[in-house]
C-alpha cells in the first residue's frame, strides 16, 4: 500500500485539531498554524496533500498556493474556506487549487474530498514506480562517458517529456541513432505504448506509402482482402520511428507531412479519414539539406521532422567512450558464449583506443563479440582481437608525412576501392568540420567546389 502524508495549515487551533484527529487513523498527519512554517518545512520535501485555509494570518492561503506550486507544480492543494467566496474560490482553482471545502467542515464530506484527491495521488505514483521498474528492466544501453555523449543525453532526457514533439536523428551509420529513438521514447509518457520501427530503405518505394498508411480491400493486386493496418495506426498512443527517412519517396513524404501536422491520414484505397496520436522519430545518416537542394527531400517536411533535431557524434569524435562501451560488450558477449573474459588487457586498451572507428560502435561491438567468440579469457587480448602484438615496421609502408599506410601483402590489394574509401573518409571528415558547407569542405581539402561537388555526386552514385 503506498502511503500517504497530508498537510494541515491552519491558523485555527479547533480546527487544525478537528482535521488532525478524522485523518491521522489512515494517514502521516502535520499541521501548521503559519504559511510560513509550511513552506518552510516544505523545502526539506513535499507531502502528497495539502490542506490549506485561504483566510490566514500573515502570508494569505492564495499566496501560500502560488509559492507551493513554485516549489511543487505537481502537489495536490485542498483549500479551505470559512465562507463560499466564488471570486476568492475561483482564483485559488486558477492558481492550480485541486478542490476546495467550506467551514463549517463536514468531515464526512471532508473525507471523501481527501479520498478522490489522494486516488489522482495514487495513480500518478503507481505509474511513476511502473515507470521506473519498467526503464530499469528495459532502458536501451547507450554508453558513454564523453562530454558529446552526456549533451546528446540531456536533450534526449529534455525532449522525451513532450509527448508529441517530432524528432530528427542525424549521424553516421552505426552511431546508434536507434538506441537514442528507444531512449527518447521508454522515457516519455508513451512509455507503455508501442515503438514501432520501419526502415524506410529496406522497403520497396511503391509499398512504402501502404506500410506506412494501410490498405483498404482491395487497394491493389495482392492486397489481403480484409485490408491491413499501417505502422502508424500500429504506433496509436507510441512512438513511430522512421529509420532511413531520407529514402521516402516523393508522394510517402508529402502523405507523411500531412499526417504531422494534423495527425490525419487516409489508408491506400480509401476515402475515410483517419487519426492518430504517435510520436514520430525520424533518423538519417543522409544530408537532409543537400537532399532538399537537389530536390529529392521536402523542405517542409524537413522542418516538421525537425522540431528537435539530435546530432549523434561518431565514435571518432568520443574517444572516451571508446573502452567503456568496448567493456560492455566484453561483458555482454562473455555472459552469451559462456566464456570467463573479464578484461580487456592494456595492449589491447591502447589498440582500440588507437583505431579508426569508421564504422563506429557497430564495428566496436562486431570487433569485440568476434574477440570473445574465438579467444579463451580470461583476459582479451590483441590476438584475440585480431591484432598483432608487436606490429612490424617492415610490413607497412609509411609516406614522408609519417602516415602510415596498410601492408601489401603477396596476395596483392584492391588499390582502386582503397583509394576510394580513403577519399570518402576525407570528404565526410571534411564536411563535418565545415558543418555542411561545400564550399568550406572544399577548401579544406584544396579543391574548388564545383570539383568538389563533382566527386562526392561520384562516390554517391558508385554506392
Amino acid at each position: 500500500m503506498i502511503p500517504f502524508s497530508i498537510w494541515i495549515v491552519d491558523d485555527e487551533e479547533v480546527a487544525r485539531d478537528g482535521i488532525s484527529m478524522v485523518l491521522e487513523r489512515n494517514y502521516q498527519v502535520h499541521a501548521f498554524a503559519t504559511a510560513e512554517e509550511a513552506i518552510e518545512a516544505m523545502l526539506g520535501g513535499p507531502p502528497d496533500l495539502v490542506l490549506l485555509d485561504i483566510g490566514l494570518p500573515g502570508m494569505s492561503g492564495i499566496e501560500a498556493l502560488v509559492k507551493i506550486k513554485e516549489l511543487y507544480p505537481d502537489i495536490v492543494v485542498i483549500m479551505i474556506t470559512a465562507y463560499e467566496d466564488v471570486k476568492t474560490v475561483v482564483s485559488a482553482m486558477k492558481q492550480g487549487a485541486y478542490d476546495y471545502v467550506v467551514k463549517p467542515l463536514q468531515m464526512d464530506s471532508l473525507k471523501v474530498t481527501v479520498r478522490n484527491a489522494l486516488e489522482t495521488i495514487r495513480l500518478r505514483k503507481e505509474i511513476r514506480l511502473l515507470h521506473e521498474k519498467f526503464l530499469k528492466e528495459n532502458l536501451p544501453c547507450f554508453i558513454g562517458e564523453s562530454d558529446a555523449t552526456q549533451d546528446v543525453m540531456d536533450v534526449v532526457v529534455k525532449v522525451a517529456q513532450s509527448p508529441d514533439t517530432s524528432v530528427l536523428i542525424v549521424g553516421e551509420t552505426g552511431t546508434g541513432k536507434e538506441l537514442i529513438a528507444k531512449a527518447i521514447h521508454y522515457r516519455s509518457p508513451r512509455f507503455q505504448g508501442p515503438l514501432i520501427s520501419v526502415n524506410c530503405a529496406a522497403i520497396p518505394k511503391d509499398l512504402i506509402e501502404s506500410e506506412l498508411f494501410g490498405y483498404e480491400k482491395g487497394a491493389f493486386s495482392g492486397a489481403e482482402k480484409s485490408g491491413k493496418a499501417g505502422l502508424v495506426e500500429k504506433a496509436i498512443d507510441g512512438t513511430l520511428f522512421l529509420d532511413e527517412v531520407g529514402d521516402l519517396s516523393n508522394e510517402a513524404q508529402a502523405k507523411l507531412l500531412r499526417f504531422l501536422e494534423d495527425g490525419e491520414y487516409y489508408r491506400v484505397g480509401g476515402t475515410k479519414i483517419r487519426m492518430a496520436q504517435t510520436r514520430v522519430v525520424a533518423a538519417t545518416n543522409k544530408d537532409l539539406p543537400h537532399l532538399i537542394a537537389e530536390g529529392r527531400f521536402r523542405q517542409d517536411l524537413y522542418h516538421r521532422l525537425a522540431v528537435v533535431k539530435i546530432e549523434v557524434p561518431s565514435l571518432n569524435q568520443r574517444r572516451d567512450d571508446i573502452l567503456p562501451i568496448a567493456k560492455h560488450y566484453l561483458l555482454e558477449f562473455a555472459h552469451k558464449f559462456g566464456k570467463t573474459y573479464t578484461a580487456i588487457s592494456s595492449e589491447a586498451e591502447d589498440a582500440l583506443k588507437e583505431c579508426n572507428w569508421t564504422g563506429n560502435v557497430r564495428e566496436l561491438k562486431n570487433l569485440i563479440e568476434k574477440g570473445v567468440l574465438l579467444g579463451e579469457g580470461p583476459e582479451l587480448s590483441l590476438q584475440d582481437l585480431g591484432f598483432d602484438e608487436t606490429p612490424n615496421p617492415a610490413e607497412s609502408s609509411e609516406l614522408e608525412n609519417g602516415t602510415r599506410l596498410p601492408a601489401l601483402s603477396a596476395a596483392g590489394m584492391n588499390l582502386p576501392s582503397f583509394l576510394d574509401s580513403v577519399e570518402k573518409n576525407y570528404f565526410e571528415e571534411a564536411l563535418k568540420i565545415a558543418r555542411g558547407n561545400e564550399s568550406k569542405a572544399a577548401k579544406l581539402l584544396q579543391m574548388s567546389r564545383d570539383t568538389f561537388r563533382y566527386r562526392r555526386k561520384k562516390m554517391e552514385d558508385s554506392d
